[in-house]
């Protein structure tokens, strides 16, 4: 087959499995596999498009229209537990975090850049810190093949180890906002389980995810050496918020709701086969083991920790 010919041919394939991500035929879990898989048969996405640019947009947009399924009440009660349980596990996750990074003897930036992922995040977090810590672009690059590694398994493994642990959809919700990295594999988790896990994961995560602002200013403050100074914070947290508010004062729109958030469920799907297509196995063995250590003994601590909390 002609170079030509083939490229072609994979470009459409990529645009067709995410035209099917709109479908039922697709679930988070093999719209996953499935951008892992595309990856290994082509080694990268078509050449006119920024996946990483189209995944972020994705996300930021489905979880803005999950938001016009969420109960402002609901909301409230959550955010109110969630707030002291994310306080306690953005400190905790940090501080364990930074000891490992001297017990692994790995480079302070990465150390940091993998724990704020771990605390908060994942890749948001990452992208937020790195330019205040004057991270440099091969720092950047292995902590987001780690979390994006983890956080993958995570997507995949955390709905088995529910089921299997009979946890209930509500303790589910907020183990997977604990202890899952992305704000995708969070909600893709909490979709995958139920809809009350959906509904408590995503507010918990985004709840952790306000905790930028704060470590922002911290690394800013009294860790930062040059750098653009800048502090990005996720602005779809506003808009999410904002269609909660929207959904509880217009209640006669609740058909149009209902669609939009069906709309924002495929639309994450489409973002996890992103996730996937994005994966670099060249990073990730260019980060080397040690930081593979650091972020795989943090996130197996806050997992383990968490869940023993959670049903004690």
């Amino acid at each position: 087959m002609k170079p030509l010919l083939k490229k072609q041919i994979t470009n459409a394939l990529f645009y067709i499995v995410i035209l099917i991500c709109f479908s039922p035929l697709m679930s988070t879990s093999l719209a996953l596999m499935a951008g892992v898989i595309f990856v290994l048969i082509k080694g990268d996405t078509p050449s006119e498009i920024n996946t990483s640019i189209l995944m972020k947009y994705f996300l930021q947009f489905a979880v803005v229209l999950i938001g016009f399924s969420m109960d402002l009440t609901q909301v409230i009660q959550t955010s109110k537990t969630g707030f002291w349980i994310t306080l306690i596990s953005v400190t905790l996750t940090m501080s364990i975090g930074l000891l490992l990074t001297w017990v692994f003897k790995v480079e302070k930036k990465t150390g940091l850049l993998i724990s704020c992922g771990t605390a908060i995040c994942g890749g948001s977090a990452i992208a937020a810190i790195s330019p205040l810590a004057s991270a440099s672009k091969d720092q950047i690059s292995f902590s987001l093949a780690i979390v994006f590694l983890l956080n993958s398994v995570a997507l995949l493994i955390f709905p088995i180890i529910g089921a299997k642990l009979n946890l209930n959809q509500e303790t589910f919700g907020y183990w997977a906002a604990i202890a899952i990295h992305d704000t995708s594999a969070v909600v893709g988790a909490g979709s995958v389980y139920g809809p009350l896990a959906l509904k408590i994961a995503t507010t918990i995560k985004l709840t952790r995810a306000l905790w930028i602002i704060p470590l922002s200013l911290v690394i800013y403050f009294f860790g930062k050496k040059g750098g653009d100074g800048s502090i990005k914070i996720p602005w779809f947290i506003g808009l999410f918020v904002l269609a909660i508010l929207f959904r509880h004062f217009v209640p006669g729109w609740e058909s149009t709701f209902i669609h939009l958030s069906w709309l924002g469920q495929r639309v994450l799907v489409a973002a996890i086969f992103l996730i996937g297509s994005t994966i670099s196995f060249k990073e990730i063995k260019n980060a080397g083991l040690n930081p593979f250590l650091l972020g795989i003994t943090l996130w197996v601590i806050v997992s383990l920790t968490s869940i023993f909390i959670l049903i004690a």
